[in-house]
């Protein structure tokens, strides 16, 4: 099974487990996630949200721009956006 498989595989539920692990640092068992886990969940998390076409609003790292001036929000989507194209790139 290749990376991109596994990836694949991922469900609502394994999404949800990966969410809550990175969220507080440990797997359900307590053992503590390493440096390199917790990045590896976090491009799981952002390829299952970037093939299931999850809203914006409902992805990890979401921030409301609704109260930012117009030209900081734009910004801050386009640099939200290329890190995760970045990070979707580096899966393969």
């Amino acid at each position: 099974m290749t990376l991109d498989d596994l990836i694949r595989s991922i469900n609502p539920e394994i999404y949800s487990n990966l969410k809550t692990a990175v969220e507080l640092g440990r797997w359900p068992n307590g053992v503590k996630l390493t440096k390199e886990q917790v990045n590896l969940c976090l491009e799981a998390i952002f390829h299952y949200e970037e093939t299931n076409d999850l809203p914006d609003s409902e992805r990890v790292g979401y921030i409301s721009r609704e109260s930012m001036p117009e030209h900081k929000r734009k910004k801050a989507e386009q640099e939200e956006q290329l890190k995760r194209q970045i990070a979707v790139q580096n899966l393969h």
